[in-house]
């Protein structure tokens, strides 16, 4: 529990862990068809997704899947468990190849090689929040579509809570896929709708 002194009373917070964020789910606490994910022990409701959302989740997923060719795992909309209490569900995740796919455990931030959120209106949220949180449990690259500005934000080499290289471009052609020699995804047509 963390105590916060916001003048009188105190304010305790309880956070919850993974463990009991799914037992809630389990339980029925949350709707059938709730968009939520756990940020650091506390319930975050995620944005409803709109069509360019959709479409550019679907749209990068099929890059992903016919660049990485057997090489990597295409996650999408999947959870990754970054800690006790921290278990994002980004909307694209590059992930270690493993025979059993992750069904014995969710990958965590080591199994991931690249972490991709489509941002419609959660850029400021996604570019602040996630990107400390995917710096600090080692997640090696992390990419923000930003439908809303037309910019691709990338972030490469974390360093404790943010990442050492952060760029942004409108324009951002062929990128290479961190951890996978020689794979590109080549995005010229990414803000074309």
């Amino acid at each position: 529990m963390e105590t916060l002194e916001l003048g009188q009373p105190r304010i305790t917070r309880h956070r919850l862990t993974a463990e009991q964020y799914h037992r809630m789910g389990e339980a029925g606490v949350f709707e059938p068809d709730a968009r939520v994910e756990l940020i650091e022990g506390e319930v975050i409701d995620m944005a409803p997704i709109g069509t360019r959302h959709a479409a550019t989740v679907k749209r990068l997923a099929q890059s992903l899947f016919q660049a990485v060719a057997g090489r990597a795992i295409v996650s999408v909309q999947d959870p990754i468990r970054l800690d006790a209490q921290s278990e994002p569900e980004p909307d694209l995740a590059v992930l270690k190849p493993r025979d059993d796919f992750y069904a014995s455990a969710l990958p965590t931030g080591h199994d991931a090689l690249l972490v991709i959120e489509v941002a419609d209106t959660s850029a400021a949220y996604d570019l602040r929040i996630k990107s400390r949180l995917y710096a600090l449990h080692g997640v090696p690259a992390y990419w923000v579509v930003d439908i809303a500005a037309g910019l691709l934000h990338t972030f490469a080499s974390p360093q404790g809570e943010a990442y050492a290289e952060a760029n942004a471009t409108a324009t951002p052609g062929t990128l290479a896929l961190p951890g996978l020699a020689g794979v590109e995804i080549d995005l010229g047509e990414l803000f074309r709708h």
